[in-house]
């Protein structure tokens, strides 16, 4: 018996449950190209805003042993590069990777706006509004702010009409599980990207007594191992508490094929993958592919669905 990562999202079949992270290997046309040509079942660009961004100074990203700290800053070529991308590949390509197109404006109406002009464009497939950017100086996370997440929301959805997924920051509490499950139930979201990066954290080097990276003294984004334990636990919140309609997507500390099947049991339908891609490059997605495989074949699983969504508690 062989495993088959076969996945259908949103109406679309994927040759298996992979995606970058937005943020991670999608800056430029060659970086999302050479995901084009991965093992990636799907694949997500560099979260845009209007106008192109340098980001944060560097160094801005730091690997640990356990995963990483950074504050990029969402740098990005702007909102048009991306966009010419996107509708261009689907013109072009008839390989069933569409990639999907994230955007992070820096305010709301940056946000309405972009929304708006995707809304007008010929791009069709799925975007992904960021709610989540922890490492931008002076900008709250708006997915902190449930009365504003509501606002942007009720706007966005009076005349966005195309298949929409929100990235969220990870949630501690189960009032604030219960709280934004509520929220986002009243719209047709497509999905739910759990998580983005744990906001600032800090790393420190005891040998030079110092931080690691330079943007907001030091302050950062924790990702990799560190950061799976409340990946999963917002995965699973968020399955168990939204409409069977609104998929998840899960992200955060999948570098291995347990890893991405403990997602997956959780209930995530997609993965996406940061802090593994940035250090072990495109054919990350390759390895991942084969020990997830081996990891169903040996529990006796041919298909995602088989378990997909099905954690036991005790």
């Amino acid at each position: 018996m062989t495993a088959v990562l076969k996945t259908e999202f949103l109406g679309q079949k994927y040759e298996n449950p992979f995606m970058n992270a937005s943020g991670v290997h999608c800056l430029t046309v060659n970086e999302l190209d050479e995901l084009k040509r991965s093992k990636a079942g799907a694949f997500i660009t560099k979260s845009a805003t209007t106008l192109e961004r340098a980001g944060n100074p560097e160094p801005r990203y730091y690997a640990t042993a356990l995963g990483s700290i950074n504050s990029m800053g969402l740098p990005n070529k702007g909102f048009q590069y991306y966009l010419d991308y996107v509708v261009d590949y689907q013109k072009n390509d008839s390989d069933g990777k569409a990639p999907f197109f994230s955007v992070a404006g820096m305010s709301r109406d940056e946000n309405i706006n972009i929304l708006k002009i995707i809304q007008r464009s010929d791009f069709q497939g799925v975007t992904e509004l960021n709610l989540s950017c922890p490492n931008v100086p002076g900008k709250p996370q708006v997915g902190y702010d449930f009365q504003m997440t509501e606002q942007i929301l009720t706007q966005v959805f009076e005349f966005f009409r195309k298949p929409l997924g929100v990235k969220l920051p990870p949630y501690f509490d189960f009032a604030h599980f219960d709280i934004v499950a509520n929220i986002l139930n009243k719209f047709p979201l497509a999905y739910v990207n759990c998580v983005n990066s744990v906001g600032n954290g800090l790393y420190v080097d005891a040998a030079s007594e110092s931080v690691v990276i330079k943007p907001k003294n030091g302050f950062g984004g924790i990702g990799g191992d560190y950061i799976k334990p409340t990946a999963l636990a917002n995965v699973r919140a968020f399955y168990t508490r939204l409409n069977p309609t609104i998929k998840v997507i899960g992200t955060g500390g999948i570098a291995s094929g347990q890893d991405a099947f403990e997602h997956l049991l959780c209930g995530a339908t997609m993965l996406q993958v940061g802090t593994a891609l940035y250090e072990e490059g495109i054919s990350v997605f390759e390895r991942l592919e084969k020990e997830l495989k081996e990891v169903m074949t040996q529990k006796g699983y041919k298909t995602i669905e088989e378990f997909r969504g099905q954690l036991r508690t005790l």
